[in-house]
């Protein structure tokens, strides 16, 4: 084993850039000679240092925290960093248990929505559901996407992911009675958390739900078909029609896959 090896050695042998650790020498924490021709080598210390680095940088520790560690290095501050990279380890693992719920609990959904009946109408008991919305009328899908990242960028301390949200929106009813599809006054997200704050709370109670599969231009008709088994079962409706949207392009980029469904809620 050679005792000094060559800068574009260490950066393959390592995986670190060239350039990487031309910084890490500006910092001080490597501190290689230089040989005749004014090229630099790195020692069996440069390369343990360069071992800490690859592991505390993948642990998210910055630069400034590694330096302070290597120029203090004893076994107090070894067992001090053992504790905080155990810490950090801990909170990654509750992340990825956590990640790993939602992701099934979005893939149940999604095959749940592959196997829903289109157009058959059920009557569906459901608890409350707390909400955050904006309100904005939209008429174009583009200008509901826009609404719904301005939405999350508004609560992403408690949307950590879009993929698995529960997104609804409102329509705008005076368009819907003319028939104009596609109309909406208010885009919502429906918390996960019971403990989060909401700007409303859809109520508790029984809904009358209406699925229907492809492009959000047939959501008039498809309102008008609920209402009108609403009227025909001698039923009352007690709020106004909105969409849950339970496929969309957040999931598929054919429009014939989507799956949208309209619930309004009974007296």
């Amino acid at each position: 084993m050679k005792d000094y090896y060559k800068i574009n050695e260490i950066s393959k042998l390592y995986g670190i850039g060239v350039d990487s650790l031309r910084y890490y020498e500006k910092l001080g924490i490597l501190k290689p000679r230089r040989d005749t021709n004014g090229y630099r080598l790195y020692d069996l210390k440069d390369m343990y240092k360069l071992t800490v680095i690859r592991d505390l940088r993948k642990l998210d520790f910055s630069m400034a925290q590694i330096k302070e560690f290597l120029d203090g290095q004893c076994v107090d501050n070894t067992l001090s960093l053992l504790r905080e990279e155990q810490e950090l380890l801990d909170a990654q693992m509750t992340e990825i248990v956590r990640r790993k719920a939602l992701i099934g609990k979005r893939i149940s959904s999604l095959r749940e929505a592959q196997r829903a009946e289109e157009g058959e109408i059920v009557l569906k008991r459901t608890g409350s559901r707390r909400c955050v919305r904006i309100e904005q009328y939209i008429t174009r899908d583009e200008e509901m996407d826009f609404v719904i990242r301005k939405l999350q960028k508004k609560y992403e301390d408690r949307i950590q992911d879009l993929g698995t949200q529960t997104i609804g929106a409102f329509f705008a009813m005076d368009d819907m009675e003319r028939g104009i599809a596609n109309s909406y006054e208010s885009v919502f997200f429906v918390m996960e958390d019971p403990g989060d704050e909401a700007d409303f709370i859809l109520p508790e109670g029984t809904y009358a739900s209406l699925c229907y599969r492809g492009g959000y231009e047939q959501n008039a008709d498809r309102v008008k078909d609920l209402q009108a088994y609403i009227r025909r079962e001698g039923l009352a409706a007690a709020g106004t029609p909105f969409e849950i949207y339970r496929i969309d392009n957040r999931d598929t980029m054919r429009e014939e896959e989507f799956l949208t469904e309209i619930q309004i809620l009974l007296r």
